[in-house]
C-alpha cells in the first residue's frame, strides 16, 4: 500500500518504512519547506538583530537537548547542566587560544572544529563524574548532586583556577578571526547562524537515532520504572552514566558553539540560573520530546525578546523598567512555567501532536 496518507488507514509493509525519518511524501514536502525557510528564507529576510535572536534560540536548543535527554527520556533530574556547557566552552577556548597546534592544522582552519569535538568529550566525561551518584540516589538527592556540579565547576574550578590561566584575570578575550572553520572566519551573525543550524541538526540526529535504538529503549524503561528495567536485564547504572555522558557531550557542543558568539568569555556567562532556565524550557516545550526542546527554546527566547522590545519604548517614562529588566525577565519566566503547568502540563509538543493528529485524521478528527 502507499504510505502517502498515513495514519488514515495505510500501513507500513516493511521495517525500513516503519523506521524511515520522513515516512510520507507530505512529510518530505514539509521538511523541504522547513529547510528552505531555515537556510534561505531567514538568512535573506532577517536582519542582524533577529539573526542574533535565532543564534540564541539555537544555543538554548543545544543546551535543552541534554536536559531533555536526562529528565525527559532517562528520568534523571538535573539542575546543574550549565556546568557542562561551561566545561565545553572553556575547553574549546583554551584549545583555540593556548594549545600549540601544528601549523598545517591552523592553515586548514581545523583548530576550532577539533576543539569542539574535544570539548564535547571533556564535558561528557565531567558529566559522568557527577552522574556517578545516580547509581545510588535519585529524585531530590540527585538534584542536589547536580547542583553541586554547578557550584564546584563554575564557581570554584573555573572562576578560581581556569580563568587565571595566562594571567588574564576573569575573562578570555576572543579577538576577531579567532573562530575559524576551514577557510571561513566566523565573524558575523549570519555565519554563526549557519554553523548553529549545522550543529543543531547534527545533535538532533544523534539523540533521535539513539532514542530509536536499544539504548533509547533502555533509557525510557529506566525512566518509567528503574526496578522493572533492572529485572528485565538492563544494566541500569551503565545506561544512566551513558545518558549523563551524552547529555554532557551535547552540552559541550553548546558551550563550544557559544564562544563563536562572544567577544570574551567569563564565568558570568554560565550562572546557575541558566541550568534552571533550561529545565523550564523543557517543561514549557514538553518533557520526553525532541520537539519539546525546540518549541520550548523558541517560545522562551522569542517571548523574552518581545517583552524587552515592549519595555524599551517605556524606558523614557519609566527608566527603572529597563534597569530592572532582568528581574522582569525572571518573573515572566516563573509566570510562564506556572501557566503551562496549570493549563498545558504536557507542553507545546503535546499541543503540536494534537494539531497534527487533527489534520492527519480528518475528516474523522474527533
Amino acid at each position: 500500500m502507499s504510505t502517502t496518507f498515513l495514519p488514515c488507514g495505510d500501513y507500513h509493509e516493511n521495517y525500513k518504512q516503519d523506521h524511515a525519518w520522513w515516512q510520507t511524501k507530505f512529510i518530505k514536502l514539509k521538511m523541504i519547506l522547513l529547510f528552505a525557510v531555515l537556510f534561505v528564507g531567514i538568512p535573506l529576510c532577517a536582519d542582524s538583530y533577529w539573526l542574533s535572536v535565532c543564534n540564541l534560540v539555537g544555543y538554548t536548543v543545544l543546551g535543552a537537548l541534554g536536559v531533555q535527554l536526562l529528565i525527559g527520556f532517562c528520568g534523571q533530574l538535573t539542575l546543574g547542566h550549565a556546568a557542562f556547557i561551561a566545561v565545553g566552552a572553556y575547553t574549546s577556548t583554551l584549545l583555540v587560544l593556548e594549545f600549540p597546534w601544528p601549523k598545517f592544522l591552523l592553515d586548514l582552519g581545523l583548530a576550532y572544529p577539533v576543539s569542539i569535538i574535544v570539548a564535547a568529550i571533556a564535558a561528557g566525561m565531567w558529566s559522568v563524574l557527577f552522574g556517578l551518584p545516580s547509581a545510588k540516589v535519585k529524585g531530590f538527592y540527585l538534584i542536589l548532586t547536580t547542583m553541586a556540579a554547578q557550584f564546584i565547576t563554575v564557581d570554584f574550578v573555573i572562576t578560581q583556577y581556569v580563568s587565571q590561566i595566562g594571567g588574564r584575570g576573569q575573562a578570555f578575550s576572543l579577538p576577531p578571526g579567532t573562530i575559524k572553520v576551514g577557510p571561513w572566519i566566523i565573524d558575523s551573525n549570519l555565519k554563526v547562524y549557519l554553523m548553529m543550524l549545522a550543529l543543531v541538526i547534527l545533535c538532533v540526529a544523534i539523540i533521535t537515532n539513539l532514542l530509536r535504538s536499544r539504548v533509547g529503549r533502555a533509557w525510557i524503561a529506566i525512566r518509567d520504572n528503574d526496578i522493572s528495567a533492572e529485572v528485565m536485564g538492563i544494566n541500569v547504572v551503565k545506561y544512566k552514566l551513558f545518558a549523563f555522558f551524552v547529555a554532557g557531550f551535547i552540552g559541550g557542543i553548546a558551550g563550544a558553539f557559544w564562544i563563536s558568539n562572544l567577544a570574551a568569555i567569563s564565568p558570568e556567562h554560565f550562572p546557575w540560573f541558566w541550568s534552571l532556565w533550561l529545565v523550564g524550557v523543557i517543561l514549557i516545550g514538553g518533557a520526553g520530546s525532541i520537539h519539546g526542546a525546540i518549541f520550548g527554546s523558541v517560545f522562551m527566547v522569542v517571548v523574552m525578546e518581545l517583552l524587552q522590545l515592549a519595555v524599551i519604548p517605556l524606558a523614557d517614562t519609566y527608566p527603572k523598567l529597563l534597569m530592572d529588566f532582568l528581574f522582569i525577565k525572571e518573573a515572566a519566566f516563573g509566570l510562564a512555567i506556572c501557566i503551562f503547568l496549570i493549563f498545558e502540563p504536557n507542553g507545546l509538543a503535546y499541543r503540536w501532536w494534537q494539531v497534527k493528529n487533527y489534520f492527519n485524521l480528518w475528516p474523522f478528527s474527533y
